[in-house]
């Protein structure tokens, strides 16, 4: 199953999402208010028990990121094991807010304040229960799905001081989507292979298998010091490849389109545009 959040005629919906089509659970009589509220609801048994769901063609309509207004975002530093990389002792963590991510086929902005914003592909993964002070072997009872990310980030910003959340949270900078996939779709995450494309060009590519920090043991250590809640989101870390550890470095500019691609879960696609707003300079 693939849930979606959207818009159609301007109006916040979210629905299951077939083929071509998408069914709106939110047309339902006493349904909840969004997608969140739905996991809230009815996770682990999320298949809609309703028949005859109105239906609109997945092209009319705009997709929103899977959560649009998830409670916490927690994101991940690297995380993977890869050549010259030691593993720490812990993951570097740092979080994102709900207005820092666009859906699918929606515009990133790139930064009036920077020229140098990044791609960071990444798996991303939503929780469907409360979950405090889980146990490794109890985490997966916990998530719901997973979705795309492209952990859009300005790393100029990003390196103001020893903290991440300037680069991290600029307004629209990355991409969460196109759908949140259920794990019974996906039974075992480490599978899973990631892509990262810009114009069409692979820049980055891994297997999540590879992780150093699984989601389980993100999810226990998470717990242990913030309670998550259905809705909430978990990105796992990107692998080498981005573009400020290219040489020369490759940034994001206005035209630029990324992509990110889990198969088993889709293609994240965003297109770079300018914010059209006046350029600030801080020093």
């Amino acid at each position: 199953m693939k849930f979606a959040s959207f818009t159609h005629e301007s109006a916040p919906c979210y629905g299951l999402v077939e083929g071509d089509t998408i069914l709106r659970l939110d047309a339902v009589p006493g349904a909840p208010v969004d997608l969140k509220s739905y996991l809230a609801n009815r996770f682990p048994g999320l298949m809609p028990c309703e028949r005859n769901l109105p239906a609109l063609p997945l092209a009319d309509v705009e997709l929103l990121p899977p959560i649009p207004n998830p409670g916490k975002i927690f994101c991940v530093a690297t995380n993977f094991h890869e050549a010259g990389k030691e593993t720490p002792a812990f993951p570097l963590l740092f979080t994102r807010h709900a207005e820092a991510q666009v859906g699918h086929g929606q515009e990133i902005l790139k930064p009036a304040a920077s020229d140098r914003l990044d791609f960071e592909g990444e798996l991303a993964v939503v929780i469907g229960r409360r979950a405090h002070r889980v146990a490794v072997a109890d985490a997966m009872r916990h998530v719901a799905g997973y979705a795309c990310f492209n952990e859009g980030s300005v790393r100029d910003w990003q390196k103001h001081s020893t903290q991440f959340t300037p680069g991290k949270n600029f307004y629209r900078s990355g991409g969460f989507g196109p759908w949140m996939v259920c794990t019974q779709e996906i039974p075992d995450p480490t599978v899973l292979a990631l892509e990262t494309r810009v114009n069409g060009v692979t820049k980055q590519a891994i297997s999540m298998g590879r992780m150093m920090f699984d989601i389980p043991w993100l999810i226990s250590y998470i717990t242990s010091f913030a309670p998550l809640d259905p809705g909430d989101v978990i990105v796992t870390g990107t692998p080498s490849g981005f573009g400020s550890t290219r040489n020369p470095p490759e940034f994001l500019f206005p035209g630029d389109e990324v992509e990110v691609e889990i198969p088993g879960i889709g293609t994240l696609r965003n297109r770079v545009v300018a914010p059209g707003d006046a350029r600030l300079s801080f020093s």
